[in-house]
């Protein structure tokens, strides 16, 4: 994949926000463990950054996926995990379902203020008892005259705690399990006094050992009135749906991690240098070197099969098998690399304001979050022909 000249300049557009407007903050968002996430998503939307790949009917650029891949790519340069992270839930986790199949009433009511970064949203499909298995969410919408009326929990919901509203995954049918699931667009605040939407609930703010500074929740539901209207696309195939948004969402990922791994491996390299033990420097041992230049060659591997699965996406392919590939290695890379870095840095490594220690907590979420490593291996196992798929019941 090449990157034009547009793609470079939106990178470079993208880093001097993030230089001026959030690497200063971040040691006290993640102190704080929470940013303002209304505050940064109105500067993106006022740089166009929000939209890149969305209708330009809507405030969005009309671009293709690459685009956004450029995107996920620059977030790396954030020096924490959490803030890219609510950034790629509003850009590639959130959105596309309803930019691609949402009415034109939803796309004005909820997708051009994500845009412009006036609402920030958040995708509402693990529950305490269904993370990893999407299909056995309980969370359900029963019909009440032009409503439906939601029932149920919401769990580990990145950006829920500020959200103006949930591209909520809900059963709306009692028919078999991935045929029975829409997804509802459900308003969580009155706009513009902020209170949560009646029946809403915010149950607590879950701590986490990483991204501290992405507010992640666990949301209750107790007979929340939505209209049916706020169903995005066709009823019962918000499984279909959820899918071709967890492609995006995996190569976001995929794409996400290869600058923040390409600086641990930089930092480590710089620290090495100085390092001074057995009179010589660190980075005169052999074995560092070889062990650090084969990280690199890992995450350069990364890159390569990240942008073959987008070139692909671009063109109309199917790429799941690829997406889940890159979100597999993705997932094994943000914990080999800041694992090994961290030992070189000894106690320095050990210590919570150093750099490569907040990559080492962050990045483990990549191999559980967005579906799980386990996940990605049956997902391969199947497009491989190896295993069978199991009968929809």
């Amino acid at each position: 994949m090449h990157f034009s000249h547009e793609h470079q300049e939106i990178q470079k557009t993208l880093k001097r926000y993030i230089d001026e407007h959030i690497n200063p903050h971040v040691d006290a968002w993640e102190a704080a463990e929470t940013f303002p996430a209304h505050d940064v998503f109105k500067g993106l939307g006022q740089l166009g950054l929000l939209g890149l790949t969305k209708p330009e009917a809507y405030g969005g650029a009309g671009l293709d996926y690459s685009y956004s891949l450029a995107m996920a790519e620059t977030l790396g340069h954030i020096e924490c995990g959490g803030v890219p992270m609510a950034i790629g839930v509003q850009t590639d986790m959130c959105t596309p379902a309803l930019a691609r199949h949402g009415s034109d009433e939803l796309k004005r009511q909820f997708l051009a203020p994500a845009i412009s970064g006036d609402m920030v949203g958040c995708i509402g499909v693990s529950e305490p008892a269904a993370g990893s298995d999407v299909s056995g969410i309980k969370s359900f919408a029963r019909k009440d005259g032009d409503d439906y009326v939601i029932t149920g929990q919401k769990m580990w919901i990145t950006n829920s705690l500020q959200a103006d509203w949930m591209c909520m995954l809900v059963n709306t049918g009692e028919g078999p399990i991935h045929k029975n699931k829409s997804l509802v667009m459900v308003p969580m605040r009155d706009r513009p006094n902020g209170k949560l939407t009646k029946g809403i609930e915010v149950a607590r703010k879950i701590r986490k050992i990483g991204m501290n500074s992405s507010d992640t929740g666990l949301i209750y539901f107790d007979e929340v009135r939505v209209p049916q209207r706020y169903r995005i696309g066709a009823e019962g195939q918000g499984f279909i749906y959820q899918m071709q948004q967890f492609q995006e969402e995996r190569l976001w990922a995929a794409a996400s991690c290869l600058q923040s791994l390409d600086n641990c491996i930089r930092w480590t390299i710089e620290w090495a240098q100085e390092r001074k033990l057995f009179g010589a420097t660190l980075a005169d041992q052999q074995w560092v070197q070889f062990k650090l230049a084969e990280l690199k060659t890992e995450v350069e591997s990364l890159r390569a099969l990240t942008y073959r699965a987008c070139d692909l996406y671009v063109q109309g392919q199917d790429v799941l098998e690829l997406a889940s590939m890159a979100k597999l290695k993705a997932g094994r890379l943000n914990r080999i690399v800041p694992d090994t870095c961290l030992q070189f840095w000894g106690g320095m490594g050990f210590t919570l304001e150093n750099k490569v220690s907040r990559l080492y907590r962050d990045g483990r979420l990549g191999s559980i979050g967005g579906g799980a490593d386990e996940v990605m291996l049956g997902i391969l196992a199947k497009t491989m022909g190896i295993a069978r798929r199991p009968a929809a019941h």
